[in-house]
């Protein structure tokens, strides 16, 4: 109980009083949109900036760490598209989006700060080597297959398109720019002047609060409504097969330490992020499937990450 109170519900109480704030109109749809704003394209990518640029790169990326979240990631995706289309009879174009939900687990905005709060900042090393190649690869993987899916049957489709496509689908995100300077101030050796770095601090503080209190108002905005077996369909798949294929990989077959375990399984065990929802809208197809499975999984994962917090050592 411990856990979750201490850990979990204090996260969650930030997400609920902007959801609260929504609710009774006095935090309204452009607010969350500012704040957003400010949280995705500002903070959060200085935030990832901050922690890439002074990780230690050969003790973090653990081939073992990396194989057992990402497999779990994929297997989540292969179930999700299969049972969408082969059981649902949906449309390809719909079973790529919805089995994006299934994947893209909120390992920034739940994971970081579950992490955090239960296991100190120095246990989040794993998280962010997850998070580095998080939004490329699984970006990368979800247009290539909506472009695929789009496509399928149509003659003439071109290669060069789909590149341009997939290129300006992942590096114009600003998450993907914060961590990719991060990566080159690391690798560079460089020495960051300290002005800069009390600057970066600081705003490094307020991405988590601020993008955590801006989720309570986009859960608001996107209420769930009907397709309820897919919705059980994308909370079974991120909040249930991730975490347990990721774990079993972790303990049974690349035996991480004890770090590596936390960080593969509470990155793993988060539900999908505003990002399922923005894909969907990105290509107008399953959008209110995957906006309610964001709200759904994300309150039923407050369960979830309670239990697992008891299942790790």
């Amino acid at each position: 109980m411990s856990a979750l109170l201490d850990v979990i519900l204090p996260v969650f109480l930030i997400i609920g009083f902007g959801y609260l704030a929504a609710r009774g109109g006095l935090f309204v749809d452009s607010a969350v949109d500012g704040v957003m704003r400010y949280a995705q394209s500002f903070a959060l990518p200085l935030l990832l900036y901050r922690n890439v640029a002074t990780l230690d790169l050969g003790a973090a990326f653990a081939p073992g760490l990396l194989l057992s979240f990402y497999i779990g990631a994929f297997s989540g995706f292969a179930f999700g598209f299969l049972v969408t289309h082969l059981v649902f009879k949906r449309p390809l174009t719909d079973s790529v989006a919805i089995a994006f939900a299934c994947t893209f687990s909120n390992s920034l905005l739940l994971g970081v700060p579950i992490t955090e709060r239960a296991y100190g900042t120095e246990a989040l090393a794993g998280n962010f080597a997850i998070i580095s190649i998080h939004a490329p690869l699984i970006y990368t993987f979800g247009i290539l297959m909506m472009e695929w899916a789009r496509s399928h049957g149509k003659p003439g489709s071109s290669h060069a398109g789909l590149a341009r496509q997939v290129l300006k689908g992942v590096f114009t995100q600003p998450l993907v720019l914060g961590l990719l300077a991060g990566f080159a101030v690391n690798l560079s050796g460089l020495t960051q002047p300290g002005f800069l770095t009390a600057a970066t601090d600081m705003m490094a503080k307020s991405a988590l609060p601020a993008a955590l209190f801006g989720l309570g108002g986009v859960l608001w905005r996107y209420r769930p409504e009907g397709d309820k077996a897919l919705i059980a369909l994308v909370c079974l798949a991120s909040l249930g097969l991730h975490p347990a294929i990721s774990y079993g990989l972790a303990r049974t077959v690349f035996h991480l330490d004890v770090d590596g375990l936390r960080s593969a399984t509470i990155t793993s065990a988060q539900p999908p992020g505003v990002n399922a929802y923005m894909f969907a809208h990105m290509y107008g197809v399953g959008k209110r499937v995957n906006a309610s499975a964001v709200l759904v999984a994300t309150g039923l994962s407050l369960f979830t990450s309670w239990a697992w917090l008891h299942i790790l050592p």
